[in-house]
């Protein structure tokens, strides 16, 4: 009996790369929707990068708040615009990788990602 949800269609793993990059939810749905019964290596690769990307996000974003927490001054608050805006270039640039079928590595985390996380 085949049944018409959008996670139990049979792909290339491209479904679950792709959704990865949609910040920690959707690595969060990605993972535990749509991964647990399709594994492929395109999606262990780009759950991986995601996985460090939105982390690594995650503690930047805590250390430029305690930074202006700490110091209140003007650059820091620019510091976390720069932040953002690199964290959502890294995601387009993921997630067009992912639909493209490609495992490219993001710049400065790609290869670091795949040896951090080698269970997923």
């Amino acid at each position: 009996m085949e049944t018409n949800s959008p996670f139990k269609t049979a792909d290339s793993g491209k479904n679950a790369a792709v959704v990865s990059y949609i910040f920690l939810i959707g690595w969060l749905i990605s993972y535990f929707a749509m991964y647990k019964d399709n594994k492929t290596a395109l999606s262990s690769y780009h759950l991986r990068q995601s996985l460090l990307l939105h982390l690594g996000m995650i503690v930047l974003n805590v250390a430029v708040t305690v930074l202006i927490i700490i110091v209140p001054t003007a650059i820091f608050g620019y510091l976390s615009y720069v932040i953002y805006i690199a964290y959502i270039i890294l995601i387009i640039l993921g997630a067009i990788s992912a639909n493209n079928g490609e495992q490219k590595p993001l710049p400065l985390i790609g290869d670091k990602a795949q040896t951090m996380f080698p269970s997923i």
